[in-house]
């Protein structure tokens, strides 16, 4: 109804709530994927506050990974939607992890994360030229180097290789349910964003399994 919402229209999921996912003008159901998201970013909001990576509740860390997990919320709802990896969200994720490293990070380590980001570009790549952009898009290409600069080697193998076992893992359901045809392709963003919010949150306690370090 083309109607500008007001501040209390935009409250998360209260306004929802009270609007009975309703619009308040002409009554238009409002899609249950905002809700969902408020309360998927919240909750992340929280599991950041107890990361180990980070002392202090105010510290450029905290923000810097506020900003990574809203960043990596988006892409994995844009490209679940729309099958993109918007560029407007991936290259100033790049900037602020790359002024992020350049802030708090030794020469020896901001060289390790930037290989590390290197590497998952060129190996993306690979997929990418060898399939004519038929098995990997251009969009995870870019998301792989991004994610090679916040990981860096050895936690970004651990992230690609839980990507694409899930992935795969996905694909094999959606064929056994006769969802998905066998040349048919699922957008990967998506299992990226999962991969990496399982290692950023939960990579810790895996070190007796994958030797990851802390």
């Amino acid at each position: 109804c083309q109607r500008k919402l007001l501040w209390y229209d935009l409250i998360p999921i209260l306004s929802f709530l009270l609007l009975r996912g309703k619009c308040r003008s002409c009554h238009f159901p409002i899609s249950v994927q905002y809700p969902i998201v408020e309360l998927l970013a919240g909750a992340l909001f929280v599991a950041v506050l107890f990361l180990p990576q980070q002392n202090s509740q105010l510290s450029i860390t905290l923000v810097y990974y506020l900003f990574i997990v809203s960043s990596l919320i988006v892409i994995f709802f844009t490209d679940l939607k729309y099958g993109i990896i918007p560029d407007k969200i991936v290259y100033p994720a790049i900037a602020v992890a790359c002024i992020y490293l350049l802030l708090t990070t030794y020469y020896s380590q901001l060289t390790t994360h930037l290989r590390s980001g290197v590497g998952a570009f060129l190996f993306f790549f690979g997929i990418f030229a060898l399939t004519h952009g038929r098995g990997m898009g251009f969009g995870d290409v870019k998301l792989s180097f991004l994610l090679g600069l916040i990981f860096s080697f050895p936690k970004i193998v651990y992230v690609l290789y839980t990507a694409f076992l899930t992935g795969a893992l996905f694909s094999i359901i959606l064929l056994i349910l006769g969802k998905k045809r066998l040349k048919e392709t699922i957008v990967f963003g998506p299992f990226l964003v999962i991969a990496s919010l399982f290692i950023l949150f939960f990579g810790q306690y895996l070190n007796a399994l994958w030797f990851l370090p802390t």
